[in-house]
């Protein structure tokens, strides 16, 4: 019995040490996290002064060749709205959505973290946030989003401290004044702005539950994005405050009919409006979002103002007058020249009916250094930011046929060179037979090659292309810069594959420049806010595609296109200076085009719909290309010396 007793008292006596030895260590262990807390909130955490200090963003911007401002970048400026002038719907909005315990806690919110992490134990997934409002204005105080714990332990110990330095009014205001509403709002007078136009004290009920619902996806939920999702999330904002006694019935029931409304401010365009835009996709591909509307760059490129005005005003004139032309040709019953107008109807309930818009797109570029010296993408960049010059696949129709004589003349044909115009009949496996015919359905019989380039005759070029075979034309085009699907086909001679402006426009200056390719370039030099160069595009990059002798033989007969045939127009418009081109009408008078250079300067137009109709019979690139190129040429050589081209040696 004694015996067993004091293995007992023993057995009870370690038990009891070892239950004190693990209270001192969880003693210890509680010192040492509460002392690592306390280090942290009195040393480790982010500073409150950024809360305070609104800055406005440092612009982006865009300059021309000779340094005149052409378009500005930025986000929204950030202008602090006091807690006084937000409106009480607003806050209310904000507090039933984010945090309807807001006034019970300290900084954050145990029950409700509890709460989550119960439903998100059961659910096996992380469904549910715990964050307070005051967690979120923390959590914006932390340059990265890294998920660590101690990352998390940071934002709760911050949340605390702003609770205890800042009053609860002064925490909503901080809130609202920093937080992103996206489309670059930053702040709520910013989404005010960015999304209906208005200051912070007009805001609607809707309105503030638009913004509201912003919070928790400002992309996905933006009424400028996605109007569908914005709806949506309006409505679960307005749901929120009716639960919390917000809204009664009818006015819940009555603001969650309503349709979205938002109304963004205007755009300011600016100048060349396509040729910035593109600037700006290039700026924030390289050097990312964030850059280009904070940054404060200074991009300098290649445009020049003055000569952009020429084309913008040479273009206007031959769309004003084709507009003309296709309204009195084509009646308002025509539905392949007209359309509905959206969201119209006139007095008698009928949709408005107006007829398709002409387009335009135009090019120019500095031979000596591949700058984009002018650029048009369409006839409205308010109406249509899509940008016909680069981003549009067009039928070239004859302006193609460069590449083939190229392909020809390099492999030992010559410009006297005797080939004949007259029908031929392909027989394609499959298909019926082909039998292409000229422009004006007529044959010349046997010409020389300069002669079928002179006044563009399919047959000839046919005929050629059959010689050397399609893969060879495709060869050319596309060590010559023209990157898009070509087939090898005989219809390719007759500009059957699609292709963009810029590239074309770009293979033709390796013609004046003696075969030597320039790749074009938009921008020429980025400097940072701190005045350090990060980009730099002086040097030139030139490559030989095609020999000195071949290019000038080409010049030549493209000499022969503008001094006698269809591209002389320009001849009896005024433009007398050495030059060469190539006009291009593809197949029912769909797409225009005219194609010329100088030893200066190498300039493209097209003129046509975006959907495949014909502009009208006989509507061709002599007709409508030649006019826009020449006067953009007259104006911009006004300054120019009379440069003639360089014959090379053999």
């Amino acid at each position: 019995m004694g015996l067993a007793y004091s293995k007992n008292k023993a057995r009870s006596q370690k038990l009891k040490k070892s239950i004190l030895i693990l209270l001192l260590l969880v003693v210890v262990l509680m010192v040492i996290i509460g002392y690592r807390t306390y280090n942290i909130y009195q040393t480790d955490l982010p500073s409150f002064e950024q809360l305070h200090n609104i800055e406005p963003s440092i612009k982006t911007k865009i300059y021309d060749r000779n340094g005149i401002l052409l378009k500005e970048f930025y986000t929204e400026n950030r202008v602090l709205t006091p807690y006084k002038d937000l409106p009480p719907y607003l806050v209310g909005m904000l507090l039933a959505s984010e945090d309807r315990e807001y006034y019970d806690h300290w900084g954050i919110n145990i029950r409700r973290i509890f709460i989550v992490a119960m439903k998100n134990l059961v659910q096996w997934r992380i469904s549910a946030g715990a964050s307070t409002v005051t967690q979120q204005l923390s959590r914006m105080l932390f340059l990265n989003r890294e998920q660590t714990l101690e990352r998390k332990i940071k934002e709760a110990l911050t949340a605390v401290k702003l609770e205890r330095t800042y009053s609860k009014e002064e925490i909503i205001e901080m809130y609202l004044n920093q937080y992103y509403f996206g489309n670059r709002a930053y702040g709520i007078a910013a989404a005010a702005h960015v999304y209906f136009s208005k200051s912070v004290g007009e805001l609607t009920k809707n309105d503030c539950a638009i913004i509201i619902g912003l919070l928790k996806a400002p992309n996905i939920n933006s009424p400028l994005n996605n109007p569908d999702k914005a709806l949506q999330a309006r409505n679960r904002v307005l749901y929120s405050f009716y639960q919390v006694d917000g809204l009664s019935k009818d006015e819940y029931d009555s603001l969650k009919s309503e349709p979205l409304v938002y109304s963004p401010p205007e755009e300011k365009v600016g100048y060349a409006p396509y040729f910035t835009e593109t600037v700006r996709q290039y700026i924030m591909e390289k050097y990312g979002e964030e850059t280009l509307y904070t940054g404060g760059l200074k991009v300098y490129t290649s445009l020049d103002l003055g000569l952009q005005k020429y084309s913008e005003k040479a273009m206007d004139k031959k769309i004003d007058s084709l507009r003309a032309y296709i309204n009195r040709k084509y009646k308002l019953d025509n539905p392949t020249y007209t359309m509905n107008l959206p969201d119209t109807v006139d007095e008698f309930g009928d949709s408005i009916r107006v007829h398709k818009k002409i387009q335009g797109a135009f090019i120019a570029i500095d031979n000596s250094n591949g700058n984009v010296l002018a650029m048009i993408g369409g006839r409205s960049f308010a109406e249509t930011k899509f940008n016909r010059a680069v981003q549009a696949y067009l039928q070239p129709g004859s302006c193609f046929k460069p590449f083939v004589y190229t392909a020809c003349i390099d492999n030992g044909f010559t410009t006297t060179e005797i080939i004949d115009d007259n029908p031929i009949v392909l027989s394609i496996p499959g298909t019926k037979d082909w039998r292409p015919h000229n422009f004006d359905n007529k044959f010349r019989g046997p010409i020389t090659m300069r002669e079928g380039l002179q006044y563009s005759r399919n047959l000839i070029a046919i005929r050629l292309i059959l010689e050397i075979k399609p893969e060879q034309a495709i060869f050319y085009a596309r060590n010559m810069g023209i990157t898009s699907s070509l087939q090898p086909v005989p219809s390719l001679a007759l500009g059957a594959a699609e292709v963009k402006l810029i590239e074309m426009v770009s293979a033709f200056s390796i013609f004046p420049n003696q075969g030597i390719h320039i790749p074009y370039r938009y921008v020429t030099k980025i400097v940072n806010r701190y005045g350090q160069v990060l980009e730099d595009n002086s040097a030139v990059r030139k490559e030989e595609v095609l020999s000195a002798q071949t290019a000038f033989i080409m010049t030549s007969m493209m000499q022969s296109v503008v001094t006698g045939g269809t591209g002389v127009g320009s001849r009896w418009r005024g433009f007398t200076r050495p030059a060469g081109g190539k006009t291009g009408t593809s197949n029912n008078f769909c797409d225009n085009w005219f194609i010329g250079y100088t030893p200066q300067i190498t300039a493209g137009c097209w003129v046509g719909f975006d959907e495949k109709i014909s502009i009208g019979f006989k509507q061709d690139g002599a007709r409508n290309g030649v006019p826009v190129w020449t006067e953009f040429m007259i104006a911009a050589h006004d300054s120019l010396p009379i440069a003639d081209f360089v014959e090379p040696e053999g």
